[in-house]
């Protein structure tokens, strides 16, 4: 921007300071590179009530646990010693059916509070179990002041019956202890699978198996299947096992620190225990070893959810787990996402063992004879004692469980995570994974065939970071739920209306969204799809997507402007042209008709285009995107100045035009003409700062050599003193003020006596 239009002299001292502002405000803005793995394209900040709908209600915390009714339209809660029943039917936000509590008795609180755990946030009923057991009840699990407790909830219309303290049992190996160590929990043919800490001190895990007809089985404590520090994070049921996911400290390992490692273990469910050796214990107990890593890359070693995908064609069923890193690599932990397909899953479990080598302590590889019936199968009827001596010591399988990395992240800490697939135009299945970060944030990913997974958009959802606790997809609703803390939210599976363009559209590719041309809207996917729609969800390109007929297709540099709004231009003032950034992904720029903005005239702030009216300045201007190799109008203005209009070009007839006011800051001392929003104003007042600031520096920099050469000066010409005193020794002793006009000889003496002993 010219500096003399301002009234400011270019080589002045202010004209400087002015210079190298505008040429900062100039620069684009760096691109804040948060690491490796995609970006998210869309971000939508906490209280947008286009993406999320929250729940929350005074006196309750700790939405910990998520259960979707079978018909989808209740959604049962466990939170801090309550219990809720929300109706999600309606659109919009849940509305409270139900509420029972449930609270620790008196005596189990004092008794918690007498092991030195604190009444506010640990002698409590956590829920951490509820499933569905039946048309009629519920069954659930809670920590119940560090004494695990277990009940059936009764149901009538979908609303819960209070408990009864009479019909409270007792629920050790179900919930854990502390509500902060991690458990799981599911529900197959009436019998209860759990994975959580079985004592007090959290350092017993154990798997276990109760209600139903089938005997009480739980895993051997002094065999050290699992070990002390185990964390249970899901528990998958196929046809004859039930899978447990959890990470423990790696025993076959030597390394200098702890090392972490993800497990899959497997249990057979008509497992019946043994009738002489592993007697109410597991006969089918097997673990592996997950691995989820990328070539050259450290493993992401920690698990931290894991879901299982039903199968939909030859594939097979798979399971998608979130994992972290226990290392840090630049100061940030990192996160991926891995598939396991389950046949390859029990491939591995029907390999070979390893043993513990007595001499050298070291896991090794089984070389000797197999047992039949074979270790860990489930083969009918107790096993022989045999097969279950062997089984005690050989639990742990050779082979590890290789996953394939579907999306990679560093920065972000993936905590719960919800899976489906969705079917676009064209009858293709898409992948959609909806994480859950540490953060309180939500991110939606999709997984393309050919170019990997990227980031649809990502919603915060906690005002405050705070870690995701639940997460429940309700296909029939089309909405995911999140549980938090302090409220349960309710995010849509996409808001397809926040697309205002077909280009924009088509760019999201979010396989749930398509461009209806007729009515000119975004159109959410959720019945059957009209023919003249149009959808790119594997490559985005709006080239041909967002055009009819063969000249669609053809190459073009850039599309035409939707619409044209108009402005006026003052004289000696500074016109602001705003531009909204719809997409993280794109690269932003100004031009001005078929050229580049002029900078004599012209600065960019914050992606805003500061214009200084001048001759030759009227025209067209507009903030283009580049986004996936296609160039498109975000916004475009037509500038007109108050002496005379300028002839609107002939490529542009046709096209709507709407007149618009923009923020416009007079300079000069003049009024603003529109008082929306200027940054002209902070600009002076951060220049006006900026200056004193450096006049102050200047000053104290040179006063201070100056201060010092007057101290000498002082010193030298002090008079004041009688004539048989010596120089003084300090300044201070020349400035202080006699007591008295009079001095005499005594005193003179008595100085000259304490300056001689001070000397020597």
């Amino acid at each position: 921007m010219a500096l003399s239009a301002l009234g400011l002299d270019p080589w002045s001292p202010l004209g400087l300071l002015c210079s190298h502002l505008f040429l900062l405000l100039s620069l684009p803005p760096a691109v804040g590179a948060d690491g490796q793995g995609p970006v998210p394209r869309v971000k939508y900040h906490s209280g947008d009530s286009r993406r999320a709908l929250s729940f929350y209600q005074k006196g309750l915390q700790d939405f910990d646990t998520l259960l979707l009714s079978d018909d989808g339209n209740t959604l049962y809660v466990g939170a801090r010693e309550t219990i809720l029943a929300l109706n999600i039917q309606d659109p919009g936000v849940p509305r409270l059916r139900s509420t029972i509590p449930w609270p620790a008795s008196e005596r189990k609180k004092n008794d918690c509070a007498f092991k030195k755990k604190s009444n506010e946030t640990q002698c409590l009923n956590f829920i951490r179990v509820l499933v569905s057991f039946n048309a009629t009840h519920l069954y659930s699990c809670g920590t119940y002041a560090f004494s695990p407790a277990c009940t059936f909830i009764e149901l009538q219309d979908s609303n819960l019956v209070p408990i009864m303290e009479d019909r409270v049992l007792e629920g050790k190996g179900q919930s854990p202890f502390d509500p902060a160590h991690k458990n799981t929990a599911v529900l197959v043919d009436g019998m209860l699978y759990s994975g959580t800490m079985n004592n007090f001190l959290g350092s017993e895990p154990i798997l276990m198996r109760t209600l139903g007809s089938q005997p009480v089985l739980k895993t051997d404590t002094f065999l050290r299947w699992l070990h002390p520090d185990a964390s249970f994070v899901a528990a998958i049921p196929s046809t004859q096992f039930v899978y447990f996911f959890f990470e423990e400290t790696a025993s076959e390992f030597d390394f200098f620190e702890k090392l972490h490692t993800s497990r899959v273990a497997r249990v057979c469910q008509n497992d019946v225990g043994g009738e002489k050796l592993l007697q109410k214990k597991w006969t089918t107990f097997l673990k592996a070893q997950l691995l989820c890593a990328q070539p050259g890359q450290l493993p992401f070693n920690v698990i931290r959810h894991a879901v299982l995908l039903p199968s939909e064609g030859p594939s097979g069923a798979r399971i998608y787990a979130a994992f972290t890193s226990q290392w840090q690599v630049g100061g940030t932990r990192s996160s991926a996402v891995c598939v396991f397909s389950l046949a390859n899953i029990e491939r591995v479990f029907k390999g070979k063992f390893k043993e513990m080598n007595k001499e050298s302590s070291r896991w090794t590889t089984y070389r000797g004879p197999e047992t039949s019936p074979r270790p860990g199968s489930c083969s009918v009827g107790p096993s022989s004692d045999k097969a279950l001596t062997f089984m005690k010591d050989h639990f742990l399988m050779d082979e590890q469980v290789v996953g394939t990395a579907l999306l990679v992240k560093s920065g972000v800490e993936y905590t719960r995570l919800a899976v489906e697939t969705a079917r676009g135009l064209d009858g293709s299945s898409h992948l959609v994974m909806y994480l859950g970060t540490s953060a309180g944030s939500l991110h939606k990913a999709v997984v393309a065939r050919d170019r990997g997974a990227h980031l649809v958009e990502e919603i915060q959802l906690s005002p405050e970071p705070e870690p995701v606790r639940s997460l429940l997809l309700a296909p029939t609703q089309g909405a995911v739920f999140a549980g938090f803390s302090g409220a349960v939210w309710k995010v849509p599976r996409a808001n397809c209306s926040v697309y205002e363009s077909c280009v924009d559209c088509v760019l999201a590719r979010d396989p749930h969204c398509a461009w209806d041309p007729e009515s000119g809207t975004c159109r959410l996917l959720s019945g059957p799809a009209q023919s003249s729609w149009r959808q790119d969800a594997e490559r985005g390109n709006p080239e041909w997507a967002c055009t009819r007929g063969l000249m669609g297709r053809s190459p073009r540099r850039q599309s035409p402007p939707q619409l044209i709004k108009e402005v006026l231009a003052v004289p000696s003032s500074i016109l602001e042209l705003p531009c909204p950034h719809l997409s993280a992904l794109a690269s932003y720029h100004w031009s001005h008709g078929k050229a580049a903005v002029p900078e004599a005239s012209s600065a960019i702030y914050n992606g805003s285009l500061l214009l200084l009216p001048r001759d030759g300045v009227g025209g067209l201007y507009q903030c283009v995107a580049t986004e996936n190799g296609y160039s498109y109008p975000v916004v475009s203005y037509w500038v007109d100045t108050q002496d005379r209009s300028l002839a609107l070009d002939p490529e542009l007839a046709g096209i709507p035009r709407q007149r618009v006011q923009v923020p416009l800051t007079r300079v000069g001392g003049g009024a603003a003409l529109a008082a929306q929003r200027s940054y002209w104003p902070h600009f002076l007042v951060v220049t006006v700062l900026l200056a004193l600031v450096l006049s102050g520096a200047l000053i104290y920099l040179l006063a201070s050599p100056l201060g010092a050469l007057w101290a000498r000066s002082k010193v030298q010409s002090c008079d004041t003193l009688p004539p048989v005193e010596k120089a003084p020794l300090s300044r201070e002793q020349c400035l202080q003020p006699p007591k008295n006009q009079r001095t005499s000889e005594s005193d003179v003496n008595a100085d000259n006596r304490h300056l001689g002993t001070e000397v020597a």
